[in-house]
């Protein structure tokens, strides 16, 4: 299961999707779509509480089930991996930083008044802010600039089909989740990938995180790329979660468990 990044969909994730199912022949990739997640009192999800995002995330993910997520969908599927305790085999996040917004103790993330600003931005101008969103997720892994151009057209294009309210919610939810305590209690293997050159989540985010983790996780750090480099280096991503969760399962079976 594959969470998406903020306000973006899953169309960009697609290429991910298919690359992973050609490498896990036999499993069901599938991209969770935010528009589907129902609200507790019905209708769609578009409220600004973790927890209720993590509640409709609950009903909507089978059990069993590794979780994977991209940015602010990274950022959910730790979340909820923490949640489901045993339910789930592992995790794997991709440019997905412990805490977005940086606070006391933890300052590799956007600072306060860079995020703030960007949510106004978005509240009075919202197609130029999803531009220049685009902009910086393509920054710093593609080098040619049609080609970067391209894809942040591409990508503000996708994040126009996200409802607003739902957009905001999505500022809300980066701007409280802080899953640093999360990442040391999990006991399930996790994976969580970094970009050397990301616009979006500073590269010391990988070696803080790293810290957090307990034995069973691991953090890497990829070269030459950005925040796009599950879309852009596809393949490549969808190698690194292969290798990672058939080892996963083949030591878990080889410890006698379920593999």
């Amino acid at each position: 299961m594959i969470l998406p990044g903020w306000a973006l969909g899953v169309t960009p994730l697609e290429p991910l999707a298919s690359a992973l199912g050609q490498r896990l022949p036999g499993w069901e990739i599938t991209l969770l779509d935010y528009a589907m997640l129902e609200a507790p009192e019905g209708g769609r999800l578009a409220g600004h509480d973790v927890d209720a995002w993590l509640a409709a995330l609950e009903r909507a993910l089978p059990d069993g089930a590794w979780l994977c997520g991209w940015s602010l969908g990274g950022m959910l599927a730790t979340a909820l991996a923490a949640r489901r305790g045993a339910r789930k085999p592992g995790l794997i996040s991709l440019a997905a930083n412990a805490c977005f917004v940086a606070r006391p103790g933890w300052q590799t993330a956007m600072a306060m008044e860079t995020f703030d600003a960007f949510r106004q931005g978005y509240q009075q101008a919202p197609a130029r802010t999803l531009g220049r969103f685009a902009q910086l997720v393509v920054q710093g892994g593609e080098t040619q600039r049609p080609r970067r151009v391209r894809s942040a057209r591409e990508l503000a294009a996708a994040g126009a089909q996200t409802p607003p309210d739902q957009a905001l919610a999505g500022l809300a939810l980066l701007e409280a989740l802080d899953l640093r305590a999360r990442l040391g209690q999990l006991s399930v293997p996790q994976l969580h990938l970094f970009a050397a050159d990301d616009a979006l989540v500073p590269c010391g985010a990988c070696d803080a995180v790293a810290e957090c983790l307990p034995a069973s996780g691991r953090a890497e750090r990829i070269a030459a790329a950005g925040h796009a480099f599950p879309l852009a280096r596809a393949t490549e991503t969808a190698e690194r979660i292969a290798t990672f969760i058939t080892s996963s399962r083949a030591e878990r079976a080889d410890a006698g468990g379920q593999p």
